[in-house]
């Protein structure tokens, strides 16, 4: 009796799905789309979805089938996206009518994930607009100036690990992860550890195994951004997506940060700092919401970009040797590093735009239509379509960083295409890497610091080469967000003699 209702069950479920799916095929075919079919309950997502490649290859498939449509049909489990292709169309829904597509969708459901519920990757509309409007003051020249020092002291650390590492080959997926958990340590947390000194540091340990989901993270994830109501069972179950010993360690951190501040009166140019000078009542789990939420951003995409390229300087000599010349020569005429000398060198910004390019962390500008829109045909001789209200549009990135029609044999690394003569050529809307508009990341000139700080202290004081488990060329890992190299990051490190 019981198989015989499991089945029946399981079989209106299969069914169900089914539905879903043929549904999405006859709106696509209804409204003129063009689009791959995929898999029922998958959509075009199965492989990345079973690790078999990378979501950007998933994505790419679709956006390369069909070159002469400005926008398609895309189905991302049991859900009808509209995969916008021409660039033109992108800077209409980013920045001309933003008021039609205003709004994201929620990255971490609130059910399995409570304490990002408040955080703002998970808001929208006026409660969005206010918190960008208050946060943005946390990102701009002058505090990163500030913190920029202690942002020095994490890198110096690095190098001196370094320079202990020249027998063997190290692996950088493992040491930028390190070096990126510090400088979030210090600007977000306001605490000071040595991840590759103590190297089983609790700040580090607990960061990391809140970032690295397990396969049934994964599971629960995908299941609680298909369906709310699935969402709301797990929470019903208490299923979360991170621990409460996870969540306790940061609240605990932020409250006992608070606590000494507020005793000792004292001031220090971090992130905490800010959100507690901000108007209105921020109590602790907001602050370790907000917190929470930008270490989450920050420690995997900068680490996995920094491990991406340390690798390509070990495969591409010539940049390497050509990047250490002007860095070189910018630290003999400046003794001390600070934040303006570190953004006047132009070779390092034109190879991490390149990088940027080419291992494009983005992959897309996810946007909910908030009003009734009209895109125009997307072809010629085809028929507008209606982007309706709770709709969702992904504006793509690394489809349109790969594309020879936009970039000039898009595999090669070539720093140059963003010189001051060639960066005129590059088309409009067809370089995102931090997006476009309003909602581009708010982290942006803290990613870049962060970035062009180690690259600087790495080139400056390191020959880095390839060694025999260095993977050459470089392969995307299968994932679903994050940018990295199949079989990791190795190089060796040879420390250079400066006379």
């Amino acid at each position: 009796m019981f198989l015989a209702i499991s089945f029946i069950f399981f079989t209106l479920f299969c069914c169900y799905f089914v539905y879903l799916h043929k549904r999405i095929h006859y709106h696509f075919e209804k409204n003129d789309l063009k689009y791959l079919p995929g898999v029922p309950v998958f959509g075009n997502i199965l492989l990345s979805t079973l690790g078999r490649r990378h979501n950007v290859e998933d994505m790419d498939a679709v956006y390369k089938a069909f070159p002469g449509e400005r926008y398609v049909g895309y189905i991302e489990g049991t859900k009808p996206v509209i995969l916008i292709r021409d660039p033109e169309l992108m800077k209409r829904i980013t920045i001309k009518d933003f008021e039609y597509f205003a709004d994201r969708k929620e990255f971490f459901p609130v059910e399995i994930a409570p304490l990002l519920g408040n955080s703002m990757i998970n808001t929208n509309g006026y409660k969005w607009r206010e918190m960008r409007l208050n946060l943005s003051a946390s990102f701009t020249g002058s505090k990163m100036r500030q913190m920029f020092p202690s942002m020095v002291d994490v890198s110096e650390n690095i190098v001196s690990y370094l320079k202990s590492c020249q027998a063997t080959p190290v692996d950088m997926v493992d040491t930028m992860r390190r070096y990126a958990n510090d400088t979030m340590a210090s600007a977000f947390f306001g605490i000071q550890v040595n991840s590759v000194e103590n190297r089983n540091n609790e700040f580090y340990k607990t960061g990391k195994d809140a970032a690295d989901f397990t396969v049934l993270d994964k599971v629960c994830y995908f299941l609680a951004v298909q369906s709310r109501l699935l969402a709301k069972v797990m929470q019903i179950l208490g299923i979360q997506i991170f621990s409460m010993k996870q969540i306790n360690f940061f609240r605990d951190i932020i409250a006992n940060n608070i606590k000494l501040r507020k005793q000792n009166n004292i001031s220090r140019p971090d992130f905490i700092h800010h959100l507690l000078d901000l108007p209105g009542d921020w109590n602790p789990d907001d602050i370790t919401g907000q917190a929470f939420f930008a270490f989450l951003a920050g420690y995997e995409t900068s680490s996995s970009i920094l491990a991406i390229c340390i690798h390509e300087l070990a495969l591409n000599p010539d940049i390497q040797e050509r990047l250490y010349q002007e860095i070189r020569a910018s630290a003999d005429v400046h003794k001390e590093l600070n934040y303006d000398t570190l953004a006047s060198l132009k070779y390092l910004d034109c190879y991490l735009n390149e990088i940027n390019r080419k291992w494009a962390a983005a992959i897309v500008m996810d946007r909910i239509c908030t009003r009734t829109y009209e895109l125009p045909p997307p072809r010629e001789g085809g028929k507008p379509y209606k982007v309706m209200p709770g709709q969702l549009v992904y504006n793509v990135v690394n489809p349109v960083h790969m594309d020879p029609k936009y970039h000039v044999n898009p595999e090669v690394l070539d720093p140059d295409r963003f010189s001051d003569e060639n960066r005129p050529n590059i088309k409009q809307f067809t370089f995102l890497p931090f997006g476009m508009g309003p909602r581009r990341c708010l982290g942006l000139q803290f990613a870049t610091m962060q970035m062009k700080l180690i690259l600087y202290q790495m080139v400056l004081n390191f020959e880095i080469q390839k060694c025999e488990m260095t993977t050459d060329p470089i392969r995307m890992y299968p994932s679903v967000l994050i940018i990295k190299s199949i079989g990791g990051t190795w190089v060796r490190i040879r420390h250079r003699l400066r006379t």
